[in-house]
């Protein structure tokens, strides 16, 4: 069974170089089937690897495998601008996450809109039901992972990242490593060690969305606008959570993480230095 331990030696390895599907069935022990089997999961599942088969069709075809080449992340002209935003842009102000869910067709998304002070005071029983269906892997678009702490009477979110943790659910992270930061950050590897199981991989990134994809299939973003004080404008904190079921723009989405996720510096390396500064 094709386990996050797997997934992870598989894409490790394939990171450092190309390799052939016998090489991969080696380095892990399987069979060249099972191997081969693995890797077309993981290419259409998690999209980090790709493939190309030389001489196909002969007896001496050969597949190699690929770590991703995620330059052409989009496949439109609104994601090519998108993406672009996304890479590019540091702080959440500079994007909107409407201009994402503008272009979802109707019957694949739908958006909550919440006035409240906090965000621990929102609907985290919708954040609860997102996580709890996710299966395979859950990937994070965050600032500074300030939402793992949130909680109120009923939900506490944390308990049920633990609870992924331990059902062996791959969770990749892309956030700012900093010293507002550190503490979350350190609260989410020591999961890893608790269990003895290298699920949370999280990378430092300075970039605008804050965004959760489950398993490939579903997105949900966030935006939270500010009251500005002038007539006619908002008056309270405004929260809004748009869900997006569109295989395209998940697709296009996941391409974007890991174009971010594959040219960022490990969480656990920018930690030994910020440790001089504290």
């Amino acid at each position: 069974m094709l386990d996050t331990n797997t997934i992870k030696k598989i894409e490790e390895f394939v990171y450092q170089k190309p390799r052939s599907t016998q090489e991969i069935a080696e380095h892990i022990k399987k069979s060249w089937r099972t191997a081969d089997r693995y890797i077309h999961e993981i290419e259409r599942e998690y999209g980090t690897i790709t493939t190309r088969t030389f001489r196909e069709g002969t007896r001496g075809a050969l597949k190699i495998v690929y770590w991703a080449s995620i330059e052409k992340v989009h496949s439109s002209t609104f994601q090519e601008k998108l993406a672009q935003q996304i890479i590019h842009f540091k702080q959440k102000e500079s994007f909107s996450a409407f201009d994402i869910y503008q272009h979802i067709p109707e019957i694949d998304k739908r958006v909550t809109v919440e006035r409240v002070n906090s965000e621990d005071n929102t609907k985290l029983s919708e954040l609860e039901d997102f996580l709890k269906g996710t299966k395979k892997q859950l990937i994070v678009f965050s600032g500074n992972l300030s939402w793992i702490n949130l909680e109120n009477k009923k939900e506490k979110i944390f308990t049920l990242i633990e609870h992924l943790v331990k059902q062996n659910i791959s969770i990749k992270i892309l956030s700012r490593v900093d010293i507002a930061s550190i503490n979350s950050i350190k609260k989410m590897l020591a999961l890893n060690f608790k269990y003895g199981k290298e699920n949370i991989e999280i990378r430092h990134a300075e970039q605008p969305l804050r965004a959760l994809i489950s398993d490939s299939k579903v997105i949900r973003l966030k935006e939270v606008k500010e009251p500005t004080g002038r007539i006619g404008e908002l008056n309270k904190r405004t929260f809004i959570f748009y869900t997006i079921k569109d295989k395209n723009w998940t697709g296009w989405l996941l391409r974007v993480f890991w174009n971010l996720f594959s040219n960022s510096i490990d969480a656990r390396r920018r930690m030994e230095e910020l440790k001089k500064l504290i």
